[in-house]
């Protein structure tokens, strides 16, 4: 009895079920993400090209660097549980966490100057008898 052949995917299949563009998902693949097969002129997609593609889209939701997401895709194809493969995965995360966090601050402080700005106009306006217009 035959065995069934593995899952395959044209390039038009993974950009609609990933709602990307052809041309995004030939991006990844030049940026060595996905290695489809060729038949012809036509790209044929592994289910592991499927999967790497959805772990880049989760790592872009992430806000991590493609170069970041290639090592990490790399790392997940390799067994997952070795000590220094979970270490490297954690200073990953972390520094992207301490990034975030340190943009969330600088947001905080930019708005709390509009609002001092927000609050000194207004103050100007009620001064002079005018009407706050929004």
């Amino acid at each position: 009895m035959a065995k069934p052949l593995p899952p395959r995917y044209t390039i038009a299949e993974l950009a609609r079920e990933f709602e990307l563009t052809p041309r995004a998902i030939r991006f990844y693949e030049e940026a060595g993400l996905l290695q489809p097969e060729r038949e012809g002129r036509q790209r044929v997609y592994s289910q592991g090209d499927r999967t790497r593609l959805k772990l880049t889209q989760r790592g872009k939701r992430l806000g991590l660097s493609l170069a970041e997401i290639k090592e990490l895709v790399t790392m997940y194809e390799s067994p997952r549980d070795t000590v220094p493969q979970l270490r490297r995965f954690l200073d990953v995360l972390g520094a992207h966490r301490r990034d975030i966090e340190e943009r969330m601050a600088e947001l905080q402080t930019t708005l709390d100057e509009i609002g001092g700005h927000e609050a000194e106009t207004r103050a100007l306006l009620a001064k002079q008898g005018a009407r706050e217009v929004r």
